[in-house]
């Protein structure tokens, strides 16, 4: 996919300290079994991790992505946008960075995890490359569901 252009007044970089707060307020919207703000803490500064912020320079933090980088696998562990301002193409911004990102790392094929039923955001990965390559039965709880396991080469 073409490199996507960033919505007025919009940028991404990284998370900080001082972002846990807002990145766990969009993560109790966003899903039924948020990740603590303890483990955002202890995320800030990991060696190998890319964990990234969407900001805006009115509304402020309003997205944010979790990128594991091992070698050349990466792993989008947790992605967000503020659930009032979805459907305005931030997620596709911040996907975008984050795959520009990882190939800066030398990411060569990228995994995720995504619920069977959202398919909205199975729909923006496919837009990007990823493909199904497999189910993780019961991955979810709350409500129990299945995970769709995808994969994307970078070029």
């Amino acid at each position: 996919m073409a490199r996507v252009a960033a919505p007025p007044g919009v940028v991404v970089r990284r998370m900080t300290a001082e972002d846990v707060d807002a990145v766990v307020s969009i993560e109790t919207e966003a899903f039924s079994s948020p990740w603590s703000r303890e483990t955002f803490l202890d995320l800030v500064d990991q060696p190998g991790l890319e964990f990234l912020v969407m900001e805006d320079r009115d509304a402020g933090v309003i997205g944010y992505a979790v990128l594991w980088c091992v070698l050349d696998q990466g792993e989008l562990a947790n992605m967000a946008v503020t659930p009032s301002l979805r459907g305005r193409g931030l997620g596709t911004f911040l996907l975008s960075r984050v795959l520009e990102i990882a190939r800066e790392r030398c990411v060569e094929t990228v995994y995720l995890e995504v619920r069977a039923s959202n398919e909205t955001a199975a729909r923006l990965y496919t837009r990007f490359g990823f493909s199904d390559v497999g189910v993780r039965r019961g991955y979810y709880q709350h409500p129990k569901e299945d995970a769709r396991l995808m994969m994307t080469t970078l070029g």
